[in-house]
């Protein structure tokens, strides 16, 4: 029996009907884009935690049971993270369920997070194992390490010690810090022999004149003066760096001495590490109302906060230059990782190197570098490297263009004597490079332009893609700069001759060009 449908249901009845019909429509191909150009998938930052488990640990440790509670819906065990004394018991059960570490802290010095500094350790264990720079033995194949400001925790020394087997210089400046740090290190006698707690005599009472690494005699009072002057005399900086050593005076750091004064003559270390003081004052260090980690005034403040305690890290740094294999700081505000990096440039260092750690909510970023020369990669002449490398350049500041890239890069290679052809048209820069160009680029052995003729330079347009005349045993290049959606260009390189001449160096120098252009242009 025929039955009149509804207004209602005739519309779901159409909607239901052309609905597998809409699914089935054949979709349009999509071209498969060559592997040169498909960005990179970085997985998840391996120096990232999860939760402790606190039910696992309520059950182990009965110390740290009255801490734990859980919600009235029956949630995850949880403690509250203001409370000091849950925040030090969590501490010391880790320490001593994952490390087997005796450990404690009076009332009010500052209380780490185990996983967090667990991820400092074992980044820069990933930076000694690299082939970055070379490997040199500082002190009979055994890794030693420098800890700026220990505190009464002596976290760093403890782990790597008890981790890795390294040693160590714990620094401080307080009493209670130097008295607490070497009651940690001897509750410990397994590891106690590894660890020297180190204290830092203040130049406030007066200049006192010491040898400099350079035999000359200077006070503590110019010592960072005599810094700044070896840095102007010595580096030739990169193009992008605009960092005055002189300005601000006031956010300067004029504390206690850091690695100056504190490393002694003749010492060698394969690193130093520092959890500096973030804050500029104590109101600025409390406002997050969520967490209760204690920490003193030396330990979480000085004038500047920490962007001009890690710049007085970098300027001991260009005094004492190749007594560290590897700097190493963390940095607390990612905006300030970029000027940190562009100050680096200015002091000549041959790399650097950052990293991300994520602890729960809370984010803390590496800061690397060395002025170690890096490691000429040498590819075997049986291994055909590639002709084509390309990178994604995400998160680019509205300011910049395509063009800013272009010009950033012809400045770069001309900088180091390279001759460059940059095609607005096109989106190209072609490039030829001698072995000392490329040896240049990637030493940071590059001289000032001259920003007239570059200007003018930059402005020529030219018909055509041929590459420039080159002999035969020169590097000769195409970057070329592709728009992909607003924030994020791809950069693609290509070898323009069929053989490399120099074996290694397309890669190597592309592999620079990547980090020079993150540093000056993303977020």
């Amino acid at each position: 029996m025929f039955r009149v449908q509804n207004p209602e249901e005739k519309v779901r009845n159409f909607e239901s009907n052309t609905a597998p019909k809409l699914a089935k429509m054949p979709s349009k191909k999509k071209r498969r884009r060559p592997e040169s150009e498909r960005p990179t998938i970085h997985p998840r930052n391996k120096y990232s935690e999860t939760r402790p488990d606190f039910a696992l640990l309520a059950s182990l440790y009965p110390s740290f049971e009255p801490f734990v509670f859980y919600s009235h819906d029956g949630g995850r065990p949880r403690i509250d993270w203001t409370d000091f004394n849950a925040t030090r018991e969590l501490t010391r059960v880790l320490l001593l369920h994952d490390h087997a570490l005796n450990w404690w802290i009076p009332d009010g010095q500052l209380c780490p997070t185990v996983p967090n500094r667990s991820n400092y350790i074992h980044w820069i264990e990933d930076l000694l194992a690299s082939d970055i720079i070379p490997k040199t033995n500082t002190s009979g194949g055994n890794v030693r390490g420098f800890d700026i400001g220990t505190g009464a925790n002596c976290i760093y020394p403890l782990l790597g010690a008890s981790l890795l087997g390294w040693s160590f210089v714990g620094s401080d400046v307080t009493e209670i810090a130097l008295e607490w740090a070497e009651q940690n290190v001897k509750n410990n006698p397994h590891i106690s022999q590894l660890i020297e707690i180190r204290k830092v005599e203040s130049c406030e009472d007066g200049p006192s004149m010491e040898k400099s690494h350079d035999g000359e005699s200077v006070s503590c009072e110019s010592k960072i003066e005599l810094s700044a002057c070896v840095v102007r005399e010595e580096v030739h900086p990169l193009p992008s760096a605009s960092f005055d050593l002189h300005s601000d005076a006031n956010k300067r750091y004029k504390g206690p001495p850091v690695l100056l004064d504190v490393v002694r003559d003749g010492e060698r270390f394969d690193f130093c590490m520092c959890n500096p003081p973030f804050f500029e004052t104590m109101e600025e260090a409390g406002l997050n109302p969520k967490t209760s980690c204690g920490g003193t005034p030396e330990e979480m403040i000085c004038p500047g906060g920490e962007k001009a305690f890690i710049t007085r890290i970098i300027e001991d740094s260009a005094v004492l230059k190749q007594s560290f294999r590897w700097y190493t700081s963390m940095v607390g505000r990612k905006s300030n990782v970029k000027s940190l990096t562009a100050k680096l440039w200015e002091v000549g260092v041959t790399i650097v190197k950052t990293t991300e750690f994520v602890q729960g909510q809370t984010c803390r970023w590496g800061l690397a570098w060395s002025f170690v020369p890096p490691v000429r990669k040498i590819v075997s002449l049986h291994v055909a490297e590639k002709n084509v490398m390309s990178f994604m350049l995400e998160g680019l500041q509205r300011q910049f263009s395509a063009i800013h890239i272009l010009q950033s890069v012809e400045s770069l290679f001309r900088s180091s004597g390279a001759a460059c052809k940059l095609n607005t048209s096109s989106f190209t820069v072609d490039i030829t490079a001698s072995n000392d160009h490329c040896d240049a680029i990637l030493k940071n052995e590059l001289q000032p332009l001259d920003e007239v003729s570059s200007c003018q330079h930059v402005q020529e347009t030219l018909n055509g893609s041929s590459c420039l005349l080159h002999p035969s045993n020169n590097l000769c290049i195409r970057i070329s700069v592709f728009q992909q959606i607003p924030g994020t260009l791809l950069l693609k390189g290509s070898l323009r001759q069929g053989d490399n001449p120099i074996p290694g160096a397309f890669s190597s120098i592309f592999q620079k060009l990547e980090e020079v252009l993150r540093y000056k242009f993303c977020r």
